[in-house]
């Protein structure tokens, strides 16, 4: 079974895990979760577009609002693409309520 909030579904089956749809603003000025855009999390970094980059700061922002280890943060599609999906492991039963406030800009 899975949870589906518009930009995020949860994975039931295995608890802890989602597929998150992000839109990536690579140069900004500050590193944060900007809130929803339509039917993706807006996520400004600073890291230039460049080499994967920004890639690896989404990947860093994303489990430090989480609380969980970079490496269970993976960008699966998207790579160079401001348009991104990332596949999120290991982030515990209440991972739909960080998810929630982090949609909410509550983090």
């Amino acid at each position: 079974m899975m949870k589906n909030a518009g930009w995020y579904t949860l994975d039931e089956r295995e608890v802890g895990s989602a597929v998150v749809r992000v839109k990536a603003v690579p140069g900004s000025r500050r590193e944060e979760i900007a809130g929803v855009l339509g039917d993706r999390l807006k996520v400004r970094v600073s890291a230039p577009p460049e080499k994967g980059k920004a890639n690896e700061a989404i990947v860093g922002l994303m489990a430090r609002e989480l609380g969980i280890a970079a490496r269970c943060v993976e960008v699966t599609q998207g790579q160079t693409r401001a348009e991104k999906t990332l596949r999120i492991v290991g982030g515990g039963g209440d991972l739909g309520v960080k998810l929630d406030r982090l949609g909410a800009g509550a983090s």
